[in-house]
């Protein structure tokens, strides 16, 4: 936005908390009364114009007060906040766009973008607005700006409100894209017709920041046809800044200052909206997005766990341009190795939300909730959605009500890329999202006048109390000044002196870096730097090293900014402890579970591994061919189960030897799996017996295909073999049945198989 007059400022200015800081004083309200009467607020209005053509296509209502103290917007929006009466306020501001624009005939071909608030998103009063629209005396076209502050506070809202202003015909536009990555990542859920880059793309020295920006915003634009527009355009070298970047539309001083109404010498021209697919239905469940041509597979819970922890992989390597929505039936299976991944995802992704019965409105720090209904149709679904700007996966089940052990939970489900089906289940689950409680991202607050108060930061030669205070704690303390190049140390105390292994003269004037070690985790620095730059808190544990030795020590170290009366950030405090200890200790346990792990992975092994050959045994593939039985179930394909029986093994083993008959059975495993394709299934059952199961088959041509392997396995198995300086020969009798003609389940498979069996004379076997 532009102020009347005067060089171009932010509407609003932010303080170190987040929240927005403006001076002024209206002690009975009679200010805020005087502004809200009809008549106190009004409308300018900006030229938004086409940059090939120089025509104007649009122009922006920009909000204005009356004369007097709450004339700029930044004040008149504070004050309303901290009164409670921003919502009413909001819709006074979009009455006088809408009538504004009707008076000074800003009507078709042109079009009108009007802001909303984002806290009032849920109540704003469309109705009225839409009456207004109707009884314009031509046809107003409108866009509705959203800016990304409301993005990560009122998701459900956001979504209910795009989809209101759709219905009502008008357009959306995302404002101030890439002031935050949460802009980014919420692209591909609001779908815009319009975005608005923010101001500092086109103003500031291209970096990668702003790539990782355009990256995103022009993948967007090219999937959906949304028109980019650029805000700031104050100079030549903006326009052309503007242009590279791949805006088509631009807006800011070049083009014309706010006014009253159309812009002088503009010639109009019509803005054309590419408009949003149809999301997905109020009240649709994730598992119900999918196409009825979706592939849909069984498996017990024990793979999906594996395949969710797959997409939260995935969603950690997108980083801040990444939603994950996830849906865990009941807030039991929030598990506490769920809670650490979970706790993770919210430190590197932009938004993470997570559904459940009894999971609370915000189950960890950052992580959304909600509490699904007992009756509530996500409530029987297992689901998991990852969506960036570049990539979408979703993993959508749903259970099918077995009984027994939870790990041996069946579910129906897809694992589906495609990016359609992807956004309509994330809206799904989004749409049910709790509004955030106990704290607003968009919080104003109205400072009255107080008292000088001394500053905050500790000279060298500051209070004596203070420090000896912070001379005599255990824990170290920094103080980092942020207005001197490089931020260098200008005070530590003996604690950080004995955890450095430097003197004080050593340490201050330099920055904190030079303690780091090049084995220091590069994300955990990237988040202290990405802090420092917001002007946040943040606490990480990193591997520093002590003194001129370079001893490594792991340092948990928790930093806090120090505002000056303007709300800059000025200093930053840190506090800091050795927890070395406690990191070796988690990593040891890591260690041995990492080793239990193996140990109960080979024990597993072993129990489903005949130890002579290596195959299978019968109990995991009787595992397998279940599993195969459930595919056929569902697909176009069947199965063969094959039974090997040997014959002249015995003869084989009466001649030679214990150790000889072994040295047989490898040999003969190895030639049936040498003529088995590599989807086809093998395994020994026991003394000289073999199972053979061969998938994919097509039904009409199955069991002639099963008859011709088995006489192939048949003439392999009776070629000789040389053993302990001899060649013996044994031959085998092969029964085939098939799926489901002989049997529907394993059992009845195997016994079909056994009775088919037939037999081949080979003899005694040796061949003297």
């Amino acid at each position: 936005m532009v102020t009347p007059d005067g060089p171009r400022l932010p509407e609003q200015a932010s303080s170190a908390d987040g929240r927005d800081v403006v001076d002024f004083q209206d002690p009975d309200g009679s200010a805020l009364e005087a502004a809200l009467r009809p008549g106190g607020v009004h409308s300018v209005f900006q030229p938004i114009v086409e940059l090939d053509t120089g025509r104007v296509v649009a122009y922006e209502a920009l909000a204005r007060g009356p004369e007097g103290p709450l004339q700029r917007p930044d004040v008149l929006f504070a004050a309303a906040r901290s009164a409670g009466r921003l919502a009413e306020l909001d819709e006074i501001c979009r009455v006088a766009a809408f009538r504004g624009a009707v008076a000074q005939g800003l009507l078709a071909p042109l079009t009108v973008f009007v802001n909303v608030e984002p806290e009032v998103l849920d109540t704003a009063p469309l109705d009225d607005l839409l009456t207004i629209a109707t009884d314009a005396p031509g046809e107003l076209r409108l866009v509705l700006e959203i800016t990304e502050r409301a993005l990560a506070a009122r998701p459900a809202e956001l979504l209910r409100t795009v989809e209101r202003v759709r219905s009502l015909g008008w357009g959306v536009a995302v404002d101030d894209v890439g002031a935050d990555s949460m802009s980014l990542a919420f692209l591909p859920l609001l779908a815009p017709d319009v975005v608005k880059l923010d101001l500092r793309l086109v103003q500031e020295r291209p970096g990668p920041a702003i790539s990782e920006i355009m990256n995103a915003v022009n993948a967007h634009a090219e999937r959906t046809g949304a028109v980019v527009l650029a805000e700031g355009i104050e100079t030549h070298a903006h326009l052309v800044m503007a242009r590279a970047l791949g805006a088509t539309l631009g807006q800011g001083w070049l083009f014309g200052r706010p006014g009253p109404g159309a812009a002088p010498g503009l010639v109009a021209g019509r803005l054309d909206l590419p408009g949003a697919g149809p999301g997905a239905e109020p009240d649709a469940s994730p598992f119900g997005c999918l196409p009825e041509s979706a592939l849909l597979r069984r498996s017990p819970k024990a793979l999906l766990i594996e395949l969710s922890k797959q997409l939260e992989r995935e969603a950690m390597r997108l980083g801040e341009t990444a939603v994950v929505a996830a849906a865990f039936q009941e807030g039991r299976h929030f598990t506490p190795s769920t809670v650490q991944r979970y706790r993770d995802l919210v430190e590197r992704t932009g938004f993470v939300c997570a559904l459940g019965e009894g999971l609370p409105v915000e189950p960890l720090p950052g992580l959304r909730g909600a509490d699904l209904r007992p009756d509530d149709v996500v409530r029987g679904e297992w689901d998991v959605v990852v969506l960036g700007p570049h990539f979408s996966a979703a993993l959508l089940a749903r259970d099918l009500g077995d009984d027994g052990p939870d790990l041996e939970r069946t579910f129906e489900y897809a694992l589906t890329y495609d990016r359609a089906t992807v956004l309509r289940a994330a809206h799904a689950l989004l749409s049910r999202v709790a509004p955030r409680v106990g704290r607003r991202e968009t919080a104003v607050e109205v400072r009255r006048p107080a008292p000088a108060r001394v500053s905050p930061v500790l000279p060298v030669d500051g209070d004596a109390m203070l420090r000896s205070a912070l001379s005599a704690t255990t824990s170290g303390v920094t103080i980092a000044d942020l207005e001197q190049p490089d931020q260098p140390l200008v005070y530590v105390n003996e604690a950080f002196e004995q955890l450095a292994g430097f003197p004080r003269a050593e340490v201050l004037g330099r920055n904190c870096r030079f303690l780091q070690s090049p084995d220091t985790d590069p994300a955990a620095v990237a988040r202290i730097r990405a802090a420092i730059d917001r002007g946040e808190e943040c606490r990480e544990t990193v591997l520093n090293l002590r003194g001129p030795e370079r001893t490594p020590w792991w340092n948990e170290i928790h930093l806090s900014p120090v505002v000056d009366d303007a709300g800059t950030v000025i200093r930053y405090v840190g506090v800091q402890h050795d927890v070395t200890a406690r990191v070796e200790a988690e990593r040891a346990l890591l260690q041995e579970r990492d080793r239990n792990e193996q140990y109960v992975a080979r024990i597993r092994e072993l129990a489903f591994t005949d130890p002579l050959t290596g195959l299978p045994n019968r109990r995991r593939l009787e595992e397998q061919v279940e599993t195969a039985i459930w595919s056929a179930r569902t697909g176009e394909d069947t199965l063969a189960l094959l039974f090997v029986d040997l014959n002249g093994f015995k003869a084989v083993n009466d001649a030679l030897g214990h150790a000889a008959g072994d040295e047989l059975l490898q040999s003969v495993a190895r030639t049936l799996r040498g003529r088995l394709r590599r989807s086809d299934l093998l395994a020994r059952v026991g003394g000289d017996e073999f199972l053979v199961a061969l998938t994919g088959l097509e039904p009409a041509t199955a069991r002639a295909e099963a008859r011709r392997v088995a006489d192939e396995l048949t003439a392999a198995v009776q070629a000789p073999v040389p053993l302990r300086g001899r060649e013996v020969a044994v031959g085998a009798s092969i029964g085939v049945a098939v799926y489901p003609a002989d049997g529907e389940d394993f059992q009845a498979l195997l016994h079909a198989a056994g009775l088919g069996r037939y037999a081949h004379e080979t003899g005694d076997g040796v061949r003297r």
